[in-house]
Order: C-alpha cells, then sequence, then structure tokens
C-alpha cells in the first residue's frame, strides 16, 4: 500500500510540475465550455436592420421602437429611399430591411389590417428564417396588444421577400464555407511538412549550400501547392454548378483571383508554421489543429459571428477563411465586382505579406 501511495504522490508532482500537462487537464475544459456553451449558439442576435418608414405617424414609431428594444436586432439607421436598401444588402452592412408603407398606419387604424414589406438577406438561410421567425413574433405580441386594449382584431401582414437565396436552399451558405475550409486545410497542411521533411530526410543541408534565395525555396515549395488547390477549386466549383444547381453569379475570374490570393495565404501560413516546427508529426497537428477549428468557428461558415461575445469578434479578424468566405459568397452569391470586395482583398494581401516576411526571416535564420 505504501508503495502505490509512493507512485501515486510521484505521478502527482511529475504531473504538477509539467505546465503543458495542466494547461491541457484545466484549461481546455474552460476553453471548450466558454466556446460551446456561451459563443456558439443558435440563437441569432444583433442583427444588423434598416427601416424605411414612409408612413411617420405613432403606429409605426411604436413599432419601431418595439423592434428596436429587442437584442434580437442593431438598428443602424433610418433609410430615406427604397433605393439605399440593395446597396445596404450588397455591402454586406445589413440583414435586414423593413418597409413601411405611407399608408401603413392609416390602413392599420381604419381598416384594421396592414401590411410590411420584411426583406432578408438569405445567404444564410438558418439565420434568414430566424430573424424573419423574430419580427413576425414582435408583429404578432404588437397586434395582439392592440387588439386586446380597442376590443377589435387587427392584424399585420409581413410580406417577405428573400434575397439572393429564395428558395432558402443549403448551398449558397456550405459552398463557400466548404471551399474555404478545404484550401485552408490543404493548402496549410501540405506545405508545413514541406521544409521539415527536408530536415527529417536530410536534404536540408542540399538547400543550405544552394545559391538559391530563401525567397526561391519558398515560391519553389509552393507552386505545386497552387496547382492543387487550384484543380480542388475547379472541382467544387464544377460540383457546384452541374451537381448542386448552384450558378456563378459573379465572375468567374475575379472568384478565380481572389481564391489564388486566399491559396498564397494559405500557403505562407504553412511555410511559417514549417520552419518554426521540428518534426512532421508537429506541423501536421499544428496545422490540421490550429487552422480547422478556428476556420470552422470563426469564420461565419457554422456560426454568426454577430452572435459571439467581443473578444471572439476580434480574434476573428486574424482568421484569413472569414475574409475570403465573405467575398466568395459576394462574388459567387450576390455577383458583386472588386469594387465591393477591395477591403477584404487588401487584408488578404496583408496577412499573406506578414507571413511570407516571417518565414523569410525565420528560414533565413535557420541558414545562418
Amino acid at each position: 500500500m505504501k508503495q502505490l501511495l509512493s507512485f501515486i504522490r510521484k505521478e502527482f508532482s511529475h504531473m504538477l510540475r509539467d505546465r503543458k500537462t495542466l494547461l491541457i487537464l484545466f484549461g481546455l475544459p474552460v476553453i471548450q465550455i466558454m466556446i460551446f456553451g456561451f459563443a456558439l449558439t443558435n440563437e441569432v442576435k444583433n442583427s444588423r436592420m434598416v427601416i424605411l418608414d414612409q408612413a411617420h405617424d405613432d403606429i409605426t414609431a411604436k413599432l419601431i421602437a418595439r423592434i428596436d428594444a429587442s437584442h434580437y436586432f442593431d438598428l443602424d439607421q433610418s433609410l430615406h429611399s427604397s433605393a439605399e436598401i440593395e446597396p445596404a444588402f450588397q455591402k454586406g452592412k445589413i440583414k435586414m430591411a423593413i418597409v413601411f408603407p405611407a399608408s401603413f398606419g392609416t390602413d392599420f387604424q381604419h381598416q384594421h389590417h396592414a401590411t410590411m414589406q420584411v426583406i432578408v438577406d438569405a445567404s444564410d438561410p438558418n439565420t434568414a428564417q430566424t430573424i424573419t421567425s423574430y419580427v413576425s413574433a414582435i408583429v404578432r405580441d404588437f397586434q395582439a396588444e392592440h387588439q386586446l386594449a380597442m376590443g377589435v382584431p387587427y392584424q399585420i401582414t409581413p410580406e417577405v421577400r428573400m434575397m439572393y437565396n429564395p428558395q432558402l436552399r443549403g448551398a449558397p451558405n456550405f459552398v463557400p464555407g466548404v471551399m474555404a475550409l478545404v484550401l485552408m486545410i490543404i493548402s496549410v497542411t501540405m506545405t508545413a511538412i514541406s521544409i521539415v521533411r527536408e530536415k527529417e530526410t536530410g536534404t536540408m543541408e542540399v538547400l543550405l549550400v544552394s545559391p538559391f534565395t530563401p525567397a526561391f525555396v519558398i515560391v519553389s515549395k509552393c507552386i505545386p501547392y497552387l496547382v492543387l488547390s487550384l484543380l480542388n477549386i475547379t472541382s467544387i466549383l464544377l460540383l457546384s454548378v452541374f451537381v448542386l444547381d448552384l450558378p456563378i453569379v459573379g465572375s468567374i475570374w475575379l472568384l478565380y483571383g481572389e481564391s489564388m490570393l486566399f491559396i498564397f495565404t494559405c500557403l505562407t501560413l504553412g511555410i511559417f508554421i514549417s520552419v518554426r516546427t521540428e518534426s512532421q508529426q508537429a506541423a501536421m497537428l499544428i496545422s490540421m489543429m490550429g487552422m480547422l477549428l478556428p476556420t470552422m468557428i470563426l469564420s461565419g461558415f457554422m456560426f454568426p459571428i454577430e452572435n459571439m461575445p467581443l473578444p471572439l469578434q476580434y480574434i476573428s479578424n486574424i482568421i484569413p477563411a472569414k475574409w475570403y468566405y465573405i467575398i466568395v459568397k459576394s462574388v459567387m452569391i450576390k455577383g458583386l465586382g472588386f469594387e465591393s470586395i477591395w477591403k477584404e482583398t487588401l487584408v488578404l494581401v496583408a496577412i499573406t505579406l506578414f507571413f511570407f516576411g516571417l518565414s523569410l526571416k525565420f528560414f533565413k535564420i535557420r541558414l545562418s
């Protein structure tokens, strides 16, 4: 029994001295609970919306105040004309727009029936259905209160229009996400083991004595995986168009150009991992676990980013897949041009140059 206790104490002492083990034992459960229990939820909150009030009466003012008071919506601004609605959707500023016609208040008070137009960005069908149901519930409560107070049946009919995805199909949402996920995993993982493999096979010495510059070596490592990733993009797009019946609304050349930029971003990230790790197993683990989960969780592909706490929203800005996901949806689903995605493109360029510079720096250190 004493021997058993001594071995137990010995194991406890080893465990308590190992900070990595303690971090896994106590830190990982806390992080998982915070992410999966608090940050990731199917409830949609703080959805940005705009309202075009053409009636300007007490009824619409009360209903707008009721909608604005809900934590489900974040009322950005009030529009002055219907021509402002579509540009707001195209820029990705809003998820919903509500239009009250000029006769709304008169129809509601005298005819006891009024209509309102609800326009929703349905490129994410789950979010679109959820926020539409929220608005419908608020409207039902509003008309029920008037009916109870006045003793007369009132009815407000929301006329819903789903933009970009009228059938509420899932493909317009998951195809851009799958493109980002596949490119991130393949490009990062394959390049992450490229330089490490040279070290383990003993061919790194050949690179060390070669007359080639580090930039030349890095680019030569990236080109084969660039071609492979472009083939993957082509296969995904062909399946989307001919199997899933999801047309490419925007420019195919712009989509390919942005995809090449994102591939370069992933390749430079993989090279950076490769020059900073000592084994293929470590590089594979970092590239798979370090890229897969952030891409799935923080890119907006599976969970709306606006639902997350502010720290996670800030962290999502450094995830390249988030910006590529926005670009693909804008070009492929909404048919927008470069003038609408130049900011996202600039972010990807900055991330690419950042990791390329770091890779060159640490590769030169390794050569020296």
